[in-house]
Order: C-alpha cells, then structure tokens, then sequence
C-alpha cells in the first residue's frame, strides 16, 4: 500500500542551479526543490558537467519571469 501512495503523491520539482564567481565562470552545480543559499546562484534550464570552470552559456539562464510558479507545465500522456 505504501508503493501505491508513493506513486500517487506529488513530488517536489527539481530544478537546476549554477554558482558563478565574480567573472561567470561555473563553479558549482546542483539539483534541487529550493533555491541554494548564499551569492551567486542561478538557475538554469539543464546542467551541464563541461560548463564547471567555463563561462556558463547565456541561454541556459532562467529569468525571473520565468520562475516554476509561471512556466508552463508540460502535458503528460
């Protein structure tokens, strides 16, 4: 019975974040349902592990319009 409720409860969305220094350059990533604490952290559409000490692509960068509340959710068949 505990799988059945497990596969019918909401689960919290995971979204994805870069941590960028004083020039942009990523020097971190994570997975998570918040936001991570501390300067620095951005949120991205996807991760990616050759962007660590590169300079994160501008078009991966998630503005603050389009924060989860207010994107689109995608259909599920």
């Amino acid at each position: 019975m505990f799988s059945l409720r497990a596969l019918l409860a909401p689960r919290p969305v995971k979204r994805c974040f870069a941590l960028l220094d004083a020039q942009g350059i990523c020097r971190a990533l994570r997975h998570s349902a918040q936001a991570p604490q501390g300067l620095g952290w951005v949120e991205v559409e996807t991760m990616g592990l050759h962007w660590l000490d590169q300079r994160l692509p501008a078009h991966v960068r998630i503005s603050a319009q389009q924060s989860p509340a207010f994107r689109p959710k995608a259909l599920t068949a």
